[in-house]
This record gives structure tokens, sequence and C-alpha cells, in this order.
């Protein structure tokens, strides 16, 4: 996407590019590359932040940091960030009929959706999807929740707002019976206007984990609103959402639901459009890269990152401890996109922790429905194959869980607090970081090899 920004008197061209709604995923904070921007037309000069996180190469192209941009005059830009598939979930569901309508909305870290549903006949009539206005704070939790401490209130007023003008689009005019959210506790805290001190440090426990009830005159929103309960720390109400969506609570044999997002989770109990590499294979000696579109490359989704690195296991270009092989400092993977050693690295972190998780939890689990976007495209085989899914699991995409999970619970008025509160009492929430086997498994889990929950 292209934008023609003008000089505005006592704005940086950085604010301006900030509210016209390109991300900046650290907040400004460090040069982590990720709000880069190309000029078309005009000059943005270059700064030592600039220099730290692009190339010579980039930056002789036009590429330039937009958190630490500015300009004396005009200037049009090519916005690299594209906007992300947004999954939403329209399976019919048990309903308990009642006059009216309201929603259903799935708060997420990256994206947002909002359903409008007839309570009566349990109709989806309207779909909204966007992402989170408060990216341009910072791409994850832990960012945002810096941000908030110094900044208390304003990302609450932000997404808040966003969300308020896609109900209202959705509504026009007419009122909501109710509306529920489900969301991680970052979400629910930020959103409900709750202190975010107890989730910036270990142990990451907080008082305020309850469902939180808005009038419609509390957030200038057609109808009033409860945000669902969290189960603890960093595990929020989607997961909750996603209980009920999956009925987890009601097997008889071990089943796990394995959240894989901006955020991952992972219960046990009885980002890409056009120009984003999304899948790779290794094809008589070399990697074939699938681009979405058919157009240039520029960039990686999660899916393809997975891929990528699976298939250059296979091709003995990187190593079981994750290293590239024969010394080199990156691995070429279509046009201008390669992977360095620090993608790598932050992909064994990644699914180090997540492995870990279900190596200490899921033991006797069998069955393992796979939630969010990013585990509904992930390909199963090259996630065995580096160990982020177990390989001796039946896994099953069951898509957005906590989107269905919350329209099923505004759909059954009557049994829903009770359901909750079931869900809530046989919960157990485990700070796997506080359990003195969790390093150990955790640093074995970061190799690059398949595992088993035997």
């Amino acid at each position: 996407m292209n934008l023609k920004i003008l000089p505005q008197p006592g704005q940086r061209l950085a604010d301006q590019l900030f509210h016209a709604g390109v991300e900046f995923p650290c907040g400004g904070e460090s040069a982590c590359g990720g709000c880069r921007i190309r000029v078309l037309d005009g000059v943005i000069p270059i700064t030592d932040t600039m220099r730290a996180a692009l190339s010579d190469e980039e930056l002789a192209q036009g590429w330039r940091l937009a958190c630490c941009a500015n300009a004396a005059g005009p200037v049009t830009v090519e916005v690299e960030q594209w906007s992300l598939e947004v999954l939403t979930d329209e399976a019919a569901v048990p309903i308990e009929p009642r006059a009216g309508l309201g929603a259903a909305i799935d708060l997420g870290t990256t994206t947002l959706v909002a359903q409008l549903v007839n309570l009566e006949t349990g109709e989806v009539l309207a779909v909204e999807t966007a992402l989170n206005a408060q990216a341009r704070f910072g791409a994850d939790v832990m960012s945002r929740i810096q941000y908030d401490l110094k900044n208390p209130g304003q990302l609450t007023a932000v997404i808040r707002s966003q969300l308020g003008e896609m109900l209202a689009r959705m509504a026009q005019g007419r009122r909501l019976e109710e509306i529920l959210i489900a969301g991680n506790t970052a979400m629910h805290h930020l959103f409900c206007g709750l202190s975010v001190e107890p989730l910036a440090a270990v142990p990451f426990l907080s008082p305020d984990l309850g469902e939180v009830r808005f009038a419609a005159s509390d957030l200038h929103w057609p109808g009033p609103a409860v945000f669902l309960a969290c189960l603890g720390g960093f595990v929020g109400s989607d997961l909750l959402a996603g209980i009920v969506a999956t009925r987890l609570d009601k097997h008889r044999h071990a089943h796990g639901l394995f959240d894989i997002g901006t955020n991952g989770e992972i219960v046990v109990g009885s980002r890409a459009g056009d120009g984003a590499i999304d899948s790779v294979h290794a094809r008589d000696g070399v990697l074939e890269c699938h681009t979405i579109g058919g157009v240039a490359p520029r960039g990686i989704c999660g899916s393809g990152l997975v891929d990528a690195v699976a298939a250059s296991r296979q091709l003995n270009l990187i190593q079981r401890n994750g290293r590239l092989a024969n010394g080199t400092k990156t691995l070429p993977l279509s046009g201008a996109i390669s992977l360095a050693q620090s993608d790598i690295r932050e992909l064994q972190l990644a699914k180090g922790a997540m492995a870990a998780g279900l190596r200490m939890l899921g033991q006797g689990v069998r069955h393992l429905s796979l939630a969010g976007a990013f585990g509904n495209y992930i390909r199963q085989a090259s996630a065995r194959a580096i160990g982020l899914l177990p390989e001796d699991v039946e896994v099953e995409p069951v898509g957005n869980s906590a989107l269905r999970g919350t329209r099923m619970l505004l759909l059954a008025p009557a049994r829903r607090d009770e359901r909750l509160q079931r869900i809530i009492g046989m919960t157990s929430h485990v700070e796997l970081a506080a359990d003195p086997e969790f390093q150990d498994i955790y640093a074995e889990s970061m190799a690059l090899a398949p595992f088993t929950l035997k």
C-alpha cells in the first residue's frame, strides 16, 4: 500500500505515519526493523537507528524505518506491512432462542473478529475483521504492557474505540442485547482498564482475572458487554472459550488444545497476504518456495518459516542445534528473502517453549486440537519434523475456537454461568517456568528434531 504524506506543523513524519495506521512492532523502542517503509517520492533522511536495522543495499533502495522517520517536504512511501487473513468461524452451534441481536468478539493480540448474531436463530448476520490498532504501540503483549505502564489508559481507549466502530457498522443503529468478548489476559486487562503491572514480571499473577461487565453507556457501544474471565497469568478467556468450542471439559479421555498464535497456550484435559512465502519444500536438492498471490516475495509468514526450517534440515542446510551449516550467515530462500541465524534462533525459542509445555503437560494425550490462524495453516509434517508438534498424537485443526466458543456462550445464556464456573473450577493453572524441570526440558526442546509424548 502506498501513502502520500504532507508535512504538518509540529508533527514528525513518524507521528503522521503512526496515526495513518503504520504499525511499530517494538513501539519505537528499538531498531527491530518491523516498520519498514520505502520512499517512492520525496526525501526521508537516514538516521543512525535506520543504519542499525537496515543494510546499505536496503537503504540505497529507499527503505527507511517509520518509527524514526522525518521529512521536510511531501513524501510518498510504500508500506511493507500487509493485511493479514483473519480467521473467522460460522459453524452451527447449539442455541437457546431469545429475541434480539447480540455480538461475539475475539479480541486477539494481532487480529480482531466481531460477529453480529441473531439470538433467536443463531444466524451470523455480519462479520467484521481488522488488525488490532494497538499493534502500532508494539506487536506483542509484553511491549504493549510496557507501553501501558508508561502511558496508562491510551491502549484501553484505542481498542474500545476500534471495536465500538466495528460494532456500530454492523448494528446500523439497532440495539444489541449482549456483547461477549474473549481474549488473552493482557488484552483482558488492557480493554478493561485494569493494571497490567502484575503481568509485567514473574510470576505474572494478577488478582483481576474475573469477568468484567460494562453498561452500553460505559463504552458508548450499541449494547452492554461482558469480557469473559481468564484462567491464569497469561491464559485468558480465549482459551476458556476454546475449551467450550472443543468440548474439552466433556471428553472422557485425555485431549489437548494447543493455541498457536501471537502467544501460545496449551490446555490439557480429559499472518498472511500477497508477497508472503507461505510454504517451502525440498525438491531436487534445493529449496522451492511458494509465495501468496504469485508476486515477488516480500517476507515470510509463520507456516512458511516452519516449512523453511524443516526443509533445510532435510537438506542438511541447518544443523540439529539450529546452526546454519558450512559456517554461512544467511540462508537464501527466494528473491531477496533469506533467513538469518537470528530468525532460526527465534523460532527455536518459541517452539522450544511450546514443545516443552506439551511434554510436561501432555503425557497420555492422544488427540490434540490445534487452534488459531497459525495452527490452522501450518503444515503438520513440517511441524512434526522440527519438534513443534509430537509425532505420536492425532492433530486436528479447529480454526478460531475462541470466536466459536464465545458465540456458543452468547447463544446459551441459561447454561453459561454454570458451564463457565464448572470449567474454571476444574482447571489448574500451571506456571511452567516455576517448575524445576522446565529449564532442562526447554533446553532439550530447542533441538530441531522430532519428539513423542510417550
